[in-house]
């Protein structure tokens, strides 16, 4: 095995926080932490900077969901599965005692929170307990639950108005299954009406109210690119911000109604856009490459947003909107680390079979020389309407550590470049992305150096669909592969799935009887006896969004046709009891499988 320079043990230790959240008197900050070797709640006093551990185990190791603060300023309102099946039920956590209370415990079901009302009586949340995901309220002791939406599609979201007079939704009743508009339901009525459809087809997506509950802010890609919006709910009107060259998406509003403050996706980075709601003028923030994301605002001008960077793990900082300065409320924590070993991204374009340019991350080991020829990796995404971003990559700084050179590319199908790139392919799975992947593989191979005969590919979820895809399919190209939680056959994938994920599934291949052709013809299981090269797979038992029969079907399949499996074997699959849909939040969970898929492209490549 190539010696490393980093010790892989201590990179995959090093500690994360998430979700760093504003309570609603603007005087704490409540966050993940994982810094003790498992995510714990910690709480910041922003007058002191100091911060506190309050939990003890209560909240869950693997990340499925967020959190939100109750209106008293003391209790958090979340939700935690069991291993992984993501049947998340809902609990209330005091920070200062730490007694932890269970609200709406549904063992067969999934569970979201969404909002608290103002008057801190109720609680908005999403669950699937009757179908489909649908929008319901209850008191926070829990009791007295409501389901306030009853649609076929799912219905998401579920914002109080600040009067409590209405709560807003996302849902779609339109054939075209590329839609979604704004709902507002009248909590004393009933009644339900549509606020916002800019055209059939586009994405309406609910942002938030003003304070003052005169507009709500929201986010359409009506022109393709998504663009910040304002609707006026007195004159009825709307106003667009955002010329459509980026995605912009509207993230918070000040108290006075004057200021928008939105996100950019530029480039396969993230930052802080602020635009003059009556003049539609943008301020450009300067912000390095990588993801400055968040939109906790506090007294209307210091913005808290979690930074991320190519050569840098998560910070946390408080921006200063009126003085364009930082303050760094939590520093990263690398360790022992010698943080001058970090490899730095590039992000580029290519060229696809077709000519298509194609946006993509890429990384070189240290000490790159082209006189050289290194063993390369392609990552294709999950989703498959996700993005790469120029962020702070475990498996980028692992593998170039191991001398590899790296590509992440965001094929056709993925978000971030305008709603015609993510819509390329609808019921084309397998089809425009495999010729993005391939043509990712021919880039190492022309501008990174890479041998053509020690050439992996690597995903998780549809990045798995994808390295079973391309390894079926384009066979002669791979030299290995690691398949994480795939998908190996649409319509097994389909009948065991919740409804509001099979409806993503419809979205994205058709119906599956008009379909069922398609469905069988871009299925990976279909193709199994094409497989030349070494393939490992890698499943959590508990996973209810690829569930595990997807690889043990793709495993019965290889040894029905006389493949061997085991580390000298044909392939190679792990099983993980005590897992979902993958569970890089837990620091052990990620160190075991790492040390897996590292051990084994280092035996294969």
């Amino acid at each position: 095995m190539t010696k490393t320079n980093i010790n892989l043990k201590t990179l995959l230790s090093l500690p994360n926080f998430y979700i760093a959240t504003l309570s609603h008197d603007e005087k704490k900050l409540a966050y993940y932490y994982d810094k003790t070797g498992r995510i714990e709640l910690y709480v910041m006093d922003l007058a002191t900077r100091t911060s506190k551990q309050v939990s003890n185990g209560e909240f869950p190791k693997v990340l499925r969901s967020g959190f939100i603060w109750d209106r008293d300023n003391i209790s958090i309102l979340f939700t935690k599965d069991k291993d992984g099946n993501e049947q998340n039920d809902i609990y209330k956590f005091n920070t200062e005692t730490s007694e932890l209370t269970e609200l709406h415990i549904s063992p067969t079901s999934q569970e979201y929170i969404v909002d608290t009302s103002e008057n801190g009586e109720w609680i908005s949340f999403m669950s699937n307990k009757n179908g489909q995901m649908n929008v319901f309220m209850m008191r926070t002791d829990g009791s007295d639950v409501k389901q306030l939406t009853a649609t076929d599609n799912p219905s998401t979201g579920g914002t109080f108005s600040p009067d409590m007079k209405y709560l807003s939704f996302n849902t779609n009743e339109e054939g075209d299954m590329r839609n979604s508009d704004i709902y507002l339901l009248e909590l004393e009525t009933g009644n339900v009406e549509r606020l916002v459809q800019i055209k059939v087809g586009s994405k309406e997506s609910f942002g938030g109210w003003s304070k003052d509950g005169n507009y709500i802010y929201f986010t359409t890609d009506v022109k393709g690119n998504n663009q910040a919006g304002v609707y006026n709910m007195n004159s009825r009107e709307y106003r667009l911000y955002g010329d459509g060259t980026f995605n912009i998406s509207a993230v918070k509003m000040t108290t006075d109604n004057s200021k928008l403050i939105c996100m950019i996706n530029k480039d396969a980075s993230v930052y802080p856009v602020i635009f003059d709601v009556e003049t539609s003028e943008m301020e450009d923030l300067d912000f390095p490459a990588g993801i400055s994301a968040g939109g906790q605002l506090m007294e209307d001008r210091y913005l808290f947003l979690t930074v991320n960077m190519p050569t840098s793990p998560s910070s946390l900082v408080m921006f200063d909107i009126i003085e364009k300065s930082s303050d760094i409320l939590l520093a990263p924590d690398t360790g022992d680390i010698d943080i001058t070993l970090i490899t730095d991204a590039e992000h580029i374009w290519y060229k696809s079979l077709d000519g298509t340019a194609i946006p993509a991350i890429v990384y070189k080991p240290r000490d790159f020389d082209t006189s050289k020829k290194y063993p390369g990796l392609v990552l294709p995404h999950g989703g498959p309407t996700g993005q790469y971003f120029m962020t702070f990559s475990l498996s980028a700084q692992i593998f170039t550590d191991l001398g590899y050179v790296l590509i992440f590319p965001n094929v056709r199908g993925s978000t971030g470049y305008g709603a015609e790139f993510r819509d390329a392919c609808i019921k084309d799975w397998g089809g425009k992305d495999h010729e993005d992947w391939i043509a990712a593989r021919q880039y190492l191979i022309d501008n990174m150096a890479a041998d053509p005969d020690r050439i992996g590919i690597i995903g998780g979820s549809y990045g798995g669909y994808a390295t079973l895809w391309a390894m079926t399919n384009s066979p002669d190209l791979w030299a290995a592969g690691i398949a994480n939680v795939p998908i190996s056959h649409i319509k097994n994938l389909y009948d065991k799935q919740m409804d509001h994920f099979k409806y993503y599934v419809r979205q994205q291949m058709g119906d599956p009887e008009n379909d069922k052709e398609l469905w069988e013809e871009r299925s990976p299981l279909n193709y199994a006896e094409n497989i030349k090269a070494p393939l490992l797979l890698i499943h959590g038992e508990n996973d209810p969004r690829c569930p595990v029969t997807e690889s043990t079907n793709f495993v019965d399949k290889l040894e029905k046709i006389g493949k061997k499996s085991g580390k000298d074997g044909d392939f190679e699959f792990i099983k993980y009891d005590d897992i979902g849909h993958g569970g890089h939040t837990d620091i052990n969970f990620r160190i075991r499988e790492f040390t897996a898929m590292i051990d084994f492209f280092q035996r294969r490549l």
